[in-house]
């Protein structure tokens, strides 16, 4: 497959050998179906792309990097723990994908990353956000379990005692805020010091010794590596239990009926 065959994401190429993946899914760039199964394989299409030295990963539009997993996909999986599994298997895939792409790969979080969008990101290997960004991972706000990634990489980026907080409650930062304390590199106050920020950052790896900051990043990557294809089996067993409990499909009415859920711990 090349990149020129997939349809639900899109791209641009930049001079140098940067490569633009663009998650276009206006207003909220969700991930739809085809797209959560699209990146499951373009990481792998991108490390067999001679083309390619770089990548940046960003959202259409000014508002949403990426809101995370489509709430009507999750509505048609309650009660069909098949599909529950189909789905946490494409996520995991994807922070795989991400894990063992040797190429360099940027976030340019140009509004709120939520969810699977937070994790998207946090998996880059830089990260820049403007400042007013939200950047959470609330699956315990829809009876999930928070495990296609956060589990495992907000602990890395921020330390046990600030990533309990965060998944525990499931607030989002801000882009300052996360920046603040180690979560992304840098925020800044607009899109064109956004631009300057990841692009510039691209241009300057694109330029490099790329062989050399390939393999940099394969080594830094290796323990994270370990780490999630030890675990990913038990999270995805972790957050099937709690797609099936009334909690979880009580979020999900509510997130459609536009209230407050009613948890009940079951």
């Amino acid at each position: 497959m090349k990149i020129e065959d997939y349809k639900h994401l899109k791209f641009e190429r930049r001079e140098h050998g940067v490569l633009v993946v663009l998650l276009d899914n206006p207003p909220a760039n969700a991930t739809t179906q085809g797209m959560h199964s699209e990146l499951q394989f373009v990481f792998e299409t991108i490390n067999r792309d001679p083309e390619t030295k770089v990548v940046v990963l960003t959202g259409a539009g000014t508002r949403m990097f990426c809101a995370g997993g489509d709430v009507k996909a999750m509505e048609a999986h309650v009660g069909d723990p098949m599909a529950s599994v189909f789905g946490l298997r494409e996520a995991t895939r994807i922070i795989y994908a991400m894990l063992r792409l040797e190429k360099p790969i940027i976030a340019r979080i140009n509004g709120h990353a939520i969810g699977l969008g937070s994790s998207l990101a946090l998996f880059c290997d830089l990260t820049y956000a403007i400042e007013t960004a939200k950047i959470g991972d609330p699956h315990v706000n829809f009876g999930y379990t928070a495990s296609d990634g956060g589990a495992l990489m907000w602990p890395q980026l921020i330390g046990y005692a600030r990533a309990r907080e965060a998944l525990l409650i499931g607030d989002p930062l801000t882009g300052k805020r996360a920046a603040e304390i180690g979560l992304i590199n840098k925020s800044v106050a607009t899109l064109e010091e956004l631009d300057a920020a990841a692009y510039g950052m691209a241009e300057r790896l694109a330029t490099g010794a790329t062989m050399a900051i390939s393999l940099t990043k394969v080594a830094i990557n290796m323990v994270l590596r370990r780490q999630f294809e030890s675990l990913t089996e038990g999270h995805i067993g972790l957050e099937l239990m709690s797609s099936m409990t009334e909690d979880h499909e009580e979020a999900v009415k509510a997130f459609f009926e536009k209230r407050k859920p009613v948890f009940k711990g079951r």
